[in-house]
């Protein structure tokens, strides 16, 4: 009883700290939102002008991060809805909106009147009512110069029937805030978690809210038990009921001093349940302890619902952080988590069959083919084999992608004796798969995994990314390619380290400096990327490394 009193009395005493801190905050950044408020009114002013819907075939939408990747409802469709893009100097944010045909493999932006404005790190949730129904909720927005946000608490509906906006405007929801989490619970919407940021201050959030899709109204969320602790961007999914949600992982930071601030990424699990209906309605938090191999700690991982209700998680990043210094592991793995069996599996591709089959006819060739003699020639290299492609970008960056393939005696040593046989038979050749990166977004349809863009880090240099990858969550045998990573579209402009120029600059309203600056910022940017994919048998390693 005391253990439980005390936790209780640790949660309560969190809640009060939020609420100073959250009416410290709105004081300090009231006159930053002002401004910015001012510059969103100038996006939907431009918005309101359109008064048709124009739908238009187009490639695939720019790089970007942090948007939102939804399943179309109804259609074999998906939904890309907003997101960001930083080149170093400027931070671009988007409201743009395209729907993917996933049979005709093609993409269509839907410009439709009065849209939400432009945002990243949103939530959106797509429902089956009213002809099928895209919910968005909070978001942030960033000054060009990304030092100052703009944080959302509006709610809105894209009535996909109809192609019309709608914003819902009722009293009691969240608080402005980004990173947080949503997701469908029955006829509710749940919102867990996010944070509130300024210049000077940054705030993390662990309460609940829920908003009712019958009345259209919201509800701040009476819940027992022990509550995850605030954060942001952790994996929230829908239990097979719906009749609550699970919460994994997410980041949040604290201030240890005046302009010392410590990360933290978490790695616990708690399930929040609905107990009774309508007046006789109890929440509680419970804390889960899942087995099997659950991932390593990490942030910006990407999460999407499979087959049977499955979690899958894709990526990330595991920053470590020093006194000045922030550098990041970026992960392209995947982990599945079966809410059933409350376990975590860490997910390896299997390779084509086709090609193995193929393979294990060429090696019951005893006649001694020449098909057979080249795949299993006593002739054939042993040592890993290195394919190297330079692909050189528009800023005068050289990435080069450097491949090694392990060579069949590497291979086999790498091989678990109780898997000898069946790997044996597999194709050695390297499986395509995402680089690895964070902020992606994905979604699940049809039982295959869709993955699009994200960012990973050189150095300081920040790579958006716009590639499209599927993989099928049945078979789990190999990532297929819908668009190609093109590092002919990235684009890094060094800042200037001279405060006088920075000054200068802000004076010309943002204009380019002279030609003496030209010069030496082209000289700054011109470095080389070396991408190097290191594989062997059922792992796969990705280095970066950058030098002039």
């Amino acid at each position: 009883m005391g253990k439980k009193g005390k936790n209780e009395k640790k949660v309560k005493g969190a809640e009060k700290t939020a609420a100073k801190m959250e009416k410290k905050l709105s004081k300090r950044s009231k006159r930053e939102e002002e401004d910015l408020e001012a510059l969103i009114a100038e996006f939907q002013s431009l918005d309101a002008k359109k008064t048709q819907v124009v739908e238009t075939a187009c490639p695939p939408p720019s790089a970007r991060l942090s948007a939102s990747l939804s399943a179309h409802p109804e259609k074999d469709e998906l939904i890309l809805f907003g997101g960001e893009f930083f080149n170093g100097k400027k931070t671009y944010v988007y409201n743009d909106l395209f729907f993917y045909n996933i049979k005709k493999n093609s993409w269509v932006k839907s410009e439709i009147p009065n849209p939400p404005p432009p945002r990243c790190s949103h939530q959106a949730v797509a429902v089956s009512q009213g002809g099928g129904q895209l919910w968005v909720f909070g978001g942030e927005f960033a000054s060009p110069n990304g030092e100052q946000f703009y944080h959302y608490k509006d709610l809105w509906v894209l009535h996909l029937a109809t192609h019309t906006w709608e914003n819902i405007k009722a009293p009691g929801g969240p608080s402005g805030r980004s990173g947080h989490r949503m997701a469908l619970s029955k006829r509710q919407l749940l919102v867990f978690g996010g944070f509130h940021e300024s210049t000077r201050d940054f705030i993390y959030y662990s309460d609940i809210y829920s908003f009712s899709l019958d009345t259209f109204s919201w509800s701040r969320l009476s819940v027992s038990g022990v509550a995850p602790s605030p954060r942001s961007a952790c994996q929230m999914t829908s239990t097979l009921d719906g009749s609550g949600v699970i919460i994994y992982g997410g980041y949040s930071k604290l201030r240890l001093k005046k302009d010392i601030e410590k990360g933290t990424i978490h790695s616990d699990m708690f399930l929040l349940k609905q107990e009774g209906k309508d007046s006789q309605e109890k929440w509680t938090w419970s804390r889960l302890s899942p087995s099997g191999n659950k991932p390593p700690p990490r942030s910006g991982f990407s999460m999407a619902v499979g087959p049977a209700g499955r979690a899958v998680l894709f990526g990330g990043v595991c920053d470590e952080e020093e006194e000045e210094t922030l550098e990041g592991d970026f992960y392209n793995d995947l982990y599945l988590y079966d809410a059933v069996k409350n376990r975590w599996y860490p997910t390896q591709l299997r390779g084509n069959k086709l090609d193995k089959k193929k393979r294990r006819r060429g090696k019951k060739d005893e006649a001694g083919g020449e098909a057979a003699d080249k795949e299993q020639g006593e002739d054939a290299p042993t040592g890993p084999t290195e394919v190297i492609k330079e692909i050189v970008t528009e800023d005068g960056t050289v990435m080069t992608i450097k491949e090694v393939i392990p060579g069949a005696q590497e291979a086999e040593e790498a091989i678990d004796e109780d898997e000898e046989e069946e790997e044996e038979d597999a194709d050695d050749s390297a499986l395509v798969e995402p680089c690895p990166r964070s902020s992606a977004m994905a979604t699940v349809r049809q039982g295959k995994l869709f993955l699009y863009g994200g960012m990973f880090e050189v150095g300081s240099r920040q790579f958006t990314l716009n590639d499209f990858y599927c993989l099928d969550l049945h078979k789990m045998d190999q990532w297929e390619v819908l668009v190609e990573m093109d590092p002919k579209t990235q684009e890094w402009l060094e800042e200037s380290e001279s405060e006088d120029d920075d000054e200068e600059e802000e004076a010309a309203g943002g204009a380019e400096g002279g030609e003496e600056e030209e010069e030496e910022s082209d000289e700054e940017r011109k470095g080389f990327l070396s991408i190097y994919f290191v594989r062997t048998v059922g792992f796969s390693l990705f280095v970066l490394t950058e030098t002039t």
